[in-house]
């Protein structure tokens, strides 16, 4: 089979390999689609994220969908959750198994991910995919259950104003799935008009472009001065922490969703300390297949539109350069 892997900051090498032996519990997958996701742009320019770093070549994605190959199952489609808690832990024992201290994940550190024809994953962990949804569908469902964990951080009730800042495909989840939480007045800024045009094709009442700086004046016009109720950081960009900040208002949440290249995120404390705001970092998803499954059968969020972008894997530099030049949005890598 073809395998990704990375051996060092922006060194991809696609490789012949076996295909994977299924382990206890686990079936083989073939891979139909995996999405690239901005962590994975982390480790291509970086040779990590955060404070895991690569210690060998790495095979990325962990955004994937397939059919399953062996077992009682095989022939069914699905769509694959990357992350293997050990379910002995603390966290685990307390229904956080997204803070698992063990955890297992496609496509970090030592868990090969999904860039493969071919992978070997616990059969708990493969959700079935309803006809309604194709094998791209499937592969954003994981980018949907991370945006459906932060909004439920966001506490988001029926009628709050929300502002999203940051509109790649997470950002437009994200807003999206607000809108279905109850939020009236969403306000969506970036920096690119085509994601603009996005937010506001899928609901965002107000699309703010920054151009030399912040649009704090904005977004606190567009809310009758008052500011936000919520508001999301999508961008992974200190700017953007500090306009979020500045842009909700005194008793609001700010829910920190992007990952900082620097790994460092600053912020002017005696602004959020005066309108003694809570926020909120978040960490990936839990126990969100389900929810996400149904607001894309539902129709109630929309992840198709924004897939703009397939290539094969053999395609793959090319797949890659059209993620960090922020070409469209969605890039899918399908074998």
């Amino acid at each position: 089979m073809k395998a990704l892997r990375l051996h060092g900051p922006n060194d991809l090498r696609l490789h012949d390999e076996p295909r994977p032996v299924p382990g206890p519990g686990e079936v083989l997958v073939r891979v139909t689609g995996a999405g690239i996701c901005g962590s994975d742009l982390h480790w291509l320019s970086e040779g990590g994220i955060g404070d895991a770093r690569l210690t060998r070549p790495l095979v990325l994605g962990h955004e994937f969908a397939g059919v399953i190959e062996t077992g009682e199952r095989q022939g069914e489609r699905v769509a694959a959750d990357p992350a293997i808690p050990c379910g002995r832990c603390g966290s685990c024992r307390e229904g956080n198994p997204h803070l698992c201290s063990m955890l297992r994940f496609a496509g970090h550190e030592a868990e090969d991910g999904a860039m493969r024809q071919f992978v070997a994953w616990p059969a708990a962990a493969l959700h079935s995919l309803p006809e309604a949804l194709s094998d791209a569908d499937g592969a954003m469902l994981e980018p949907l259950g991370v945006a459906i964990h932060a909004v439920d951080l966001g506490q988001v009730r029926h009628g709050m104003s929300a502002a999203v800042f940051g509109c790649g495909p997470l950002g437009l989840l994200v807003l999206q799935v607000a809108r279905t939480a109850g939020a009236t007045c969403i306000i969506a800024t970036d920096r690119l008009p085509h994601r603009l045009e996005a937010a506001q094709s899928l609901g965002a009442a107000r699309a703010l472009q920054i151009r030399n700086g912040r649009v704090t004046g904005d977004v606190l016009a567009a809310t009758g001065g008052r500011g936000v109720d919520v508001a999301f950081e999508v961008a992974g960009e200190n700017a953007a922490v500090e306009t979020a900040i500045a842009s909700t208002r005194p008793g609001g949440r700010v829910v920190l969703v992007g990952i900082p290249a620097d790994d460092r995120t600053l912020f002017t404390t005696s602004i959020a300390r005066r309108k003694e705001l809570t926020v909120v970092l978040s960490r990936r998803m839990k126990h969100t297949y389900p929810r996400a499954i149904e607001l894309v059968a539902s129709r109630q969020v929309d992840v198709r539109s924004l897939v703009t972008h397939r290539f094969s894997l053999a395609q793959f530099d090319e797949a890659f350069r059209t993620a960090q030049l922020r070409q469209g949005l969605k890039v899918i890598l399908e074998s």
